[in-house]
């Protein structure tokens, strides 16, 4: 990154944003297909560039990052019958896991980033077998001391059995990037790794060498986030940042993005990005604003907007995309291979469509799994997932005048039969508010409960 570059003022109007981000783009855009959740992209008869990937410097250690990191955190599963699989069963797909690090090796990928919590503990063990087949110099893993849940995942035993396990299962005497994880408050940050003496020891590990770049990962409120950018000396810090939660600033405390931005380039500390689609939300917008976006560019992808939006902040050494399906892969791939910033007519045509998404109440769930297992059964993310992909896609039975109202009646109630167990319904809630103080967007998922069932039981009466 050169000096212009880096150089950033400490706080940005829509014009200085235009400025970090760059007013002019490419004559053409780079070709990708309309986003989805599913893998019905059409990406066959793309070219997909092996030797186009933009990289950013890390200026802490001059490591060459690709800006597009690999998100370890949703991989595939081997296809079973439905309730098959058991919670603490590995049913990762290793063949295609293996298949997608070695196309995104081969394309330039080499930052991968996971978690001893992803996928329900076996994202380490499947990541270390896809990369240890691969010279060690051609990647950096990143992962964490997820040390949150279960209880008593904090105490100091069970934090180094963790610590030690990931060096095991990743099949590594070092880590690149190691973080303390998804730490949002005091209270959590002293119990986690103050009492138990884990910051001085992963501080200890890394003048040893085993641990090379020591950061962390945040959700939680902006007085803490202050607290821990000015307080420690971190090697980088990763946020939640996409252009709905830019200067979307809620009830949801850990979504200030832009001022979360603002204070770590304040500190010259290089940004991660987690979160660019808001779990896949983003690669599925409300079908509105997605008519903007063709508009502006009938073959990009909606995930690309989010993207390019994203990776064209300076100081943002990586953009990290959790990408299950091989078109998904190839679609960030063109998209940063190489990456087209995104100019002042693009940048406001994004401001129009976050009106629209505002405007049409997206539940910004971005099934993350860390509100899960309900115990009480209910899948609070397939519910969230559905009901807002019913809503994007302007299939949502709201208005019994519209002649599309019955149509669209079934296929909601069908389709959340077929997403979700009945057993597991949103009916099942008794508000226990367990899955509130987990969820990393301070979503009232209770509250959300109450009303999605509400609306389905009226539709269910509705004949």
């Amino acid at each position: 990154m050169d000096k212009k570059t880096a150089e950033t003022p400490n706080c940005m109007d829509r014009r200085e944003f235009l400025k970090l981000v760059g007013t002019t783009a490419a004559a053409g855009a780079a070709i990708a297909t309309l986003g989805g959740c599913g893998s019905n992209s059409k990406t066959q008869n793309r070219i997909i560039p092996t030797d186009k990937m933009t990289y950013r410097t890390d200026p802490k250690n001059g490591n060459r990052l690709s800006l597009l990191g690999f998100g370890m955190m949703r991989l595939p599963r081997i296809q079973r019958k439905r309730g098959e699989s058991l919670p603490d069963t590995n049913d990762l797909d290793q063949e295609t896991v293996n298949e997608l690090v070695d196309y995104a090796i081969a394309h330039g990928v080499n930052v991968f980033d996971t978690s001893p919590l992803y996928c329900k503990g076996f994202s380490e063990k499947a990541t270390g077998e896809a990369l240890s087949r691969h010279p060690r110099d051609k990647y950096y893993i990143a992962t964490k001391l997820s040390n949150s849940r279960p209880a008593g995942a904090e105490s100091r035993d069970n934090s180094m059995r963790m610590y030690h396990k990931s060096f095991e299962d990743l099949k590594v005497d070092y880590i690149d990037y190691y973080f303390v994880h998804n730490v949002g408050s005091h209270e959590a940050w002293k119990r986690r790794y103050l009492d138990n003496g884990m910051l001085d020891f992963l501080f200890k590990e890394k003048e040893v060498g085993r641990i090379r770049n020591l950061g962390w990962s945040f959700h939680g409120d902006g007085e803490f986030f202050e607290y821990m950018v000015k307080e420690y000396p971190w090697d980088f810090v990763m946020i939640q940042l996409n252009y709905l939660d830019w200067s979307n600033i809620t009830e949801r405390a850990n979504v200030n993005a832009r001022r979360q931005y603002e204070l770590v380039i304040e500190r010259d500390i290089p940004v991660w990005i987690m979160e660019p689609l808001l779990g896949g939300a983003l690669s599925m917008p409300h079908y509105k604003a997605r008519e903007l976006m063709v508009q502006a560019d009938p073959v990009a992808s909606a995930a690309s907007w989010a993207f390019r939006f994203a990776g064209s902040l300076p100081n943002v050494t990586t953009v990290l995309s959790g990408m299950m399906f091989m078109d998904h892969l190839q679609d960030n791939i063109i998209t940063y291979s190489p990456l087209e910033p995104i100019n002042d007519n693009e940048k406001q045509m994004l401001e129009n469509a976050v009106d629209i998404i505002l405007h049409n109440r997206m539940i910004v769930c971005t099934a993350c799994q860390y509100c899960m297992p309900c115990p009480y059964g209910i899948d609070i993310p397939e519910i969230f997932t559905h009901y807002n992909r019913c809503l994007n896609e302007g299939n949502f039975p709201d208005d019994r005048q519209s002649e599309d109202y019955k149509r669209a009646r079934r296929a909601f109630l069908v389709g959340m039969d077929r997403s979700v167990s009945p057993v597991r319904q949103a009916d099942r809630c008794i508000n226990c508010g367990l899955c509130v103080s987990s969820c990393p967007q301070r979503i009232p998922v209770p509250q959300e409960m109450r009303r999605i069932d509400a609306f389905v039981e009226k539709l269910r009466r509705d004949v």
